[in-house]
């Protein structure tokens, strides 16, 4: 009787052809775990609803043609509607002509109340439980100057500002070279013509290199489903921003583009949130923009500026 072990190339399957029931007999490893996925593939599908079919199905956004455009954010607005009981908007305005976004941060007058943190998570329908906060405000010595590696971003004082301290709030800084998007291997993430880097949802796989790519941590991974209570989710909606992101996908600040891009502009929530005026929005390309008037004539540095990412992020003292 032959003891020969099968060939490690082959799988054999039971006499009768069938294996475990329907999958050919003789298939190679390679061959046997595409048919498994495409088996796993087969059955998802099959419990979903034509709605979910279609989103799986969806090219890219950058891919699709107007018209296709109009079916997913059609789609998007009955879907979200239908699940938070309320009308909902969900646009896809592009970018401004003429426009390249940039923002600045007055360190001589952050008072550190992390105001702007709960603005954007308002704004832009971030988890609850758990959190997540595309703003982190550090809270550094005076005495040591910038140092990121003895900042504390958990400071909880029963009172703020606190004595020889002051506060860096970090967030995406929007680069013109951004690593996040070169690292994509599915180019899900992108820099859109008016500076703001962005991520389709639908197409992002959660592998996270772009959270690995970022110097900043300014990218977060949804690790469960996002908790949103229905009441406070902002209706107002931009297909690139803050629109509901599923779990498994990675997302970032942009700065609130369901605002800038209005046709008369809105400045991004955690600017007109500010109790003390530290935060600047604005057009680079207009030489009379505050923020052009800030890059000038005030004392500015960059983040991180020897990494060559080129931010469109500028932090500077007033005083």
């Amino acid at each position: 009787m032959s003891h020969e072990r099968p060939s490690a190339d082959v799988v054999k399957a039971p006499c009768g052809g069938g294996g475990r029931g329907n999958e050919p007999a003789g298939l190679s490893r390679r061959d046997m775990l595409k048919y498994t996925a495409a088996c796993a593939v087969s059955a998802f599908l099959a419990g979903c609803s034509g709605p979910e079919r279609e989103a799986f199905f969806q090219k890219r956004f950058k891919e699709l043609s107007p018209d296709e455009v109009k079916r997913v954010l059609a789609r998007l607005e009955k879907q979200h509607s239908e699940e938070i009981g309320k009308p909902v908007t969900v646009g896809a305005a592009p970018a401004l002509e003429g426009v390249l976004y940039g923002y600045g941060l007055d360190l001589s007058r952050c008072v550190g109340c992390r105001r702007c943190v709960y603005a954007c998570v308002g704004e832009n329908n971030q988890s609850r439980d758990p959190q997540i906060h595309w703003i982190k405000v550090l809270s550094m010595q005076k005495e040591d100057g910038v140092d990121i590696m003895k900042s504390d971003a958990y400071y909880n004082p029963e009172q703020v500002p606190e004595e020889d301290k002051f506060y860096m709030p970090v967030a995406c800084q929007q680069c013109r070279n951004p690593p996040c998007v070169k690292a994509c291997p599915v180019k899900a993430t992108w820099q859109e013509p008016d500076g703001i880097v962005v991520i389709d949802y639908n197409w992002c796989v959660g592998c996270r290199c772009c959270m690995a790519a970022c110097p900043y941590g300014a990218r977060h991974f949804n690790w469960t489903t996002p908790n949103v209570p229905k009441d406070q989710i902002n209706p107002h909606m931009h297909y690139l921003g803050n629109r509901p992101r599923q779990r498994g996908v990675v997302e970032k600040c942009t700065f609130c583009i369901q605002r800038v891009r209005e046709k008369n502009g809105r400045y991004p929530a955690c600017v007109e949130i500010c109790p003390v005026g530290a935060r600047k929005f604005g057009n680079l390309l207009d030489k009379n923009s505050e923020i052009s008037h800030i890059l000038r004539d005030k004392r500015v540095f960059i983040l991180k500026e020897e990494l060559s990412t080129e931010p469109k992020f500028f932090y500077f003292y007033a005083t």
